[in-house]
């Protein structure tokens, strides 16, 4: 049955119209597949000054582990409310078993994970500081990457799993953190399988968020890259000029071929575009004082996917987008948004 929610006459984006999307939410089912991190946040009250060195000692209070990179598109997924599946790969590592867990926790269908014996699990390591009646900062960031080594059997796996997933599902989000793992040929074989189980309904809704390799993916639904991305991609420097916008804007449309390019800017909000029609800017939602980024990006691409999943407009998937942004930006660490708040967020 389709999750679709029909779209009026009308292509104004109003309230009721954009709580009935998040209602459909729970009819969608959603494959993310990508490079698969585990967020470490250690917390610690700040003791005194090393006289060893300039630096602080910290009386550690706790760790926290939570799913990065696919994982928190994912973990943003389920949170809305949609269902998911995750294709990637985790060590058996500790790390890996952790982030596993927690994933399955968050009702994440985990099942088609790849688990190598000899691979260790990517983590980024946050080592965050406070008094005790102050918000803790982060201080340093400790990156243990891996490049997947990966047999060929290891990737055919992952193909029919991906493949499997896809013939189930009723979008595909892609999150690539620049490991490898994920390939223009893998989408495509993707995107071909959820294209044949839609076949009469609706094109295929393949949402993609590629940190350093956006040009390797043309010719899908929609990608979300944020500015600094933007200009690394084109060369240009944005800032505050709006024309400059204009013409990256236009520019990555044109190279990836996408039905709607939505570019993340910060405190400047967000800009949708699309192939023949005017940019769409769009306001940051809620203060601009914010509190922590990370991971906002997976908080996107999610909720867009299921909004366009689930019939919205373009338009309508980027206010959408746009609310659940600035909700999870207030949040610290590797946070999530749920339907409830996105739905109160509409309707304030």
């Amino acid at each position: 049955m389709s999750p679709r929610v029909e779209r009026p006459a009308s292509t104004a984006v109003d309230r009721p119209r954009l709580l009935a999307l998040i209602d459909a939410f729970r009819a969608v089912r959603v494959v993310v597949f990508g490079d698969l991190i585990v967020d470490e946040f250690i917390y610690g009250e700040v003791a005194r000054v090393s006289r060893e060195a300039p630096v602080l000692i910290l009386d550690y209070d706790s760790t926290e582990i939570v799913p990065g990179g696919a994982g928190n598109a994912a973990s943003n997924v389920a949170s809305l409310g949609g269902s998911v599946a995750a294709i990637g790969v985790a060590g058996r590592d500790e790390a890996g078993r952790r982030v596993v867990e927690v994933m399955r926790k968050r009702r994440i269908d985990v099942q088609s994970i790849v688990r190598p014996a000899a691979y260790r699990t990517p983590t980024k390591t946050r080592i965050l500081a406070g008094g005790v009646h102050s918000a803790k900062q982060q201080v340093v960031r400790i990156d243990r990457a891996t490049v997947p080594t990966l047999t060929d059997a290891d990737r055919r796996t992952i193909a029919a799993r991906l493949d499997a997933a896809a013939a189930r599902a009723n979008a595909l989000l892609v999150s690539d953190y620049g490991s490898g793992l994920v390939t223009a040929a893998a989408i495509a074989a993707a995107r071909r399988r959820l294209g044949r189980r839609l076949r009469g309904v609706r094109p295929p809704v393949v949402l993609v968020d590629s940190r350093y390799a956006l040009r390797r993916f043309r010719g899908m639904t929609a990608y979300t890259p944020n500015e600094s991305e933007v200009e690394h991609l084109l060369g240009v420097k944005i800032g505050e000029n709006v024309r400059t916008l204009e013409r990256a804007g236009r520019e990555v449309l044109a190279l990836t071929r996408a039905r709607a390019v939505l570019v993340t800017r910060g405190s400047r909000g967000m800009a949708l575009f699309q192939p023949g029609r005017p940019t769409v800017p769009i306001p940051i939602f809620g203060s601009d004082q914010i509190a922590d980024v990370t991971g906002a990006g997976d908080t996107v691409i999610a909720t867009m996917t299921l909004a366009l999943a689930a019939g919205a407009s373009p338009v309508e998937a980027a206010h959408l987008a746009n609310y659940a942004g600035g909700i999870v930006v207030m949040k610290r660490g590797t946070a999530t948004v749920s339907a409830d708040e996105l739905r109160q967020a509409v309707e304030r």
